[in-house]
């Protein structure tokens, strides 16, 4: 990235979904697109089955989030 690129402030209220899809672009980058798209599936499912249950929904939810999000960026 260049410079100018790294001193970029990003808001406070953004920062989570900005440090999520930094997070995803380095799974992204380690594994592979196509073991990024595989992992992402897997995830959604363990989200979806872990959503099965009432307490479950806490960690389901943003699993499934987090799958969807590595698919995309596998893909794209």
């Amino acid at each position: 990235m260049s410079e100018e690129a790294n001193k970029r402030q990003v808001p406070w209220y953004l920062w989570p979904f900005w440090a999520t899809w930094r997070l995803i672009t380095w799974i992204v980058g380690l594994t592979g697109r196509i073991v990024a798209v595989v992992l992402g599936l897997a995830m959604m499912v363990t989200g979806v089955v872990a959503s099965l249950t009432l307490v479950g929904l806490i960690v389901g939810i943003p699993l499934f989030v987090a799958g969807i999000l590595l698919v995309f960026r596998g893909l794209f």
